[in-house]
C-alpha cells in the first residue's frame, strides 16, 4: 500500500474541546491537529453547548476544563457519562490535581492534566484514554495507590475533602472574590441555594461566620492556584 493510500485509510480520532477561553482552545487545537490521526471536531464554552456537540458530532474523546459558567466541568462529566458511559473524558485545568483529580475520576473522567503540563502530556493522555486506560500524573497515581491499600496519609484528610463537588466549587468561587449573587448567576442557581451551600461549607470547615469563610476561601484558593 502506498503512503497516500495509508493516509486515506488512516482512522482520524475526533476530539471535542470544552473551555471558555478561546485562546486556550485555539492553542490546544493547533497542538492536537499536528497529530496525523487526530482532528478537533468542535469547541464549546459551556456545558450545554458541549452536550449538544457531543450529540451531533459524536467525538471519540472530550477534553474539558473544570471552571466555566453554568454547569461546571465536573457536572458536565457526570452528564456525559450518564448518556455515553464509554466516552473518554480528559480534564485539562489550572486547578490543583491533588484536590480535583480524584473527584474528576469519580465523576467519570479517564484523564487529568494540569494546563502547565499540557504541551508535554496532553497527546499522551488522549492516546492513553482512547486505548481505554486512565491517565494521571505519577503523583496522583501514587496517592490513589496508597488509598487503595488503606494507607491514607494526613494529606488526604484535609477539611476541604469533606466538601461535595458543588460545595467545593462554591468555596472556590468565594475565594475568587465572587458574591453570592455572582455565584448564583454563574452556576444558574438561586441566591438562596448558594447561601445554603455557604452554611454547609461553614459547618463542615468549622468556620464561625462569613468573614472567616471568605478569609479561609481566599487562602485556600490562592494555594490551589499557586501550588
Amino acid at each position: 500500500m502506498t503512503e497516500e493510500k495509508r493516509k486515506q485509510t488512516r482512522r482520524n480520532y475526533t476530539i471535542l474541546l470544552v473551555d471558555d477561553h478561546p485562546i486556550v482552545c485555539q492553542g490546544l487545537a493547533q497542538l492536537i491537529q499536528q497529530e496525523p490521526d487526530m482532528v478537533v471536531c468542535g469547541q464549546a464554552a459551556r456545558a450545554d453547548e458541549a452536550m449538544a456537540l457531543i450529540a451531533s458530532q459524536k467525538p471519540d474523546c472530550v477534553i474539558t476544563d473544570l471552571a466555566m459558567e453554568g454547569r461546571s466541568g465536573l457536572e458536565l462529566i457526570k452528564d456525559v457519562i450518564a448518556v455515553q458511559p464509554t466516552l473518554p473524558i480528559i480534564v485539562l485545568t489550572m486547578y490543583d490535581e491533588m484536590v480535583y483529580a480524584e473527584r474528576a475520576l469519580r465523576a467519570g473522567a479517564m484523564g487529568f492534566v494540569m494546563k502547565r503540563d499540557a504541551t508535554d502530556n496532553i497527546i499522551c493522555a488522549i492516546r492513553r484514554t482512547l486505548a481505554g486506560e486512565i491517565y494521571v500524573s505519577k503523583y496522583v497515581s501514587a496517592r490513589l495507590l496508597r488509598k487503595m491499600v488503606g494507607n491514607r496519609q494526613i494529606e488526604d484528610q484535609t477539611p476541604e475533602s469533606q466538601l461535595s463537588d458543588r460545595e467545593l466549587e462554591v468555596f472556590r468561587l468565594i475565594g475568587e472574590g465572587k458574591s453570592s449573587k455572582a455565584i448564583a448567576d454563574m452556576l444558574g442557581l438561586s441566591i438562596k441555594t448558594i447561601e445554603t451551600y455557604r452554611e454547609h461549607i461553614k459547618k463542615k470547615l468549622h468556620l464561625a461566620n462569613a468573614r472567616e469563610l471568605i478569609q479561609h476561601a481566599i487562602e485556600w484558593t490562592h494555594l490551589d492556584l499557586n501550588g
